[in-house]
């Protein structure tokens, strides 16, 4: 799975890509800013000063003993994914309707596995072959980020990169600190 801003012609959206396990197809889904956020948040491991959406619901599943237990990307229609999510008590399993971007924010803090159909896989997947291409795309993305000003986060300290990691959770700015918390990673 993966996640990188997307060359539609929609501002502000991203495309995340999930990936056949044993195949090399992929399925590009293009969602919104927010919902992105969401799920680069969860994939990162960043704890936001306060619960989004969906670790409330979350929350609120494991109050009333649900888990979920698969997301299921279940259709394609005129261009637009559609989605399940399969969830549970051990009496009674339930399929809730959801945009994909929602239900994929949701199975990844529930860790759970995504399923799609073939007819979906078949009708939207791409296929990528050449490896060095795509590493030298991902590199691309994650070389020289830089921050207000045009100062770029390589040329902060560690003690100042975390500083600015806390000043952007605190603000809530929850892309910036993705990106930060990404400069910190690469060092390590």
């Amino acid at each position: 799975m993966g996640l990188s801003s997307s060359q539609s012609q929609t501002s502000g959206s991203f495309a995340l890509v999930l990936g056949e396990t044993e195949g090399e197809r992929r399925l590009p889904i293009i969602i919104g800013m927010f919902e992105a956020q969401a799920i680069a948040l969860e994939i990162e491991k960043i704890t936001p000063n306060r619960p989004m959406t969906h670790d409330l619901f979350k929350s609120f599943a494991h109050g009333f003993d649900f888990d979920i237990r698969e997301v299921i990307i279940s259709d394609l229609r005129e261009g637009v994914f559609f989605a399940k999510i399969v969830c549970g008590n051990g009496e009674k399993e339930v399929e809730i309707d959801a945009r994909p971007s929602d239900a994929i924010a949701i199975g990844i803090r529930f860790e759970v596995p995504f399923y799609t159909y073939e007819k979906v896989l078949a009708e939207a997947g791409i296929i990528l072959t050449d490896e060095e291409e795509i590493a030298e795309e991902l590199e691309e993305q994650h070389v020289a980020v830089e921050k207000e000003g045009g100062d770029r986060m390589e040329d902060y300290s560690l003690d100042k990169l975390n500083e600015l990691l806390e000043e952007a959770l605190n603000n809530e700015d929850y892309e910036k600190a993705a990106k930060i918390r990404d400069e910190i990673n690469r060092r390590s």
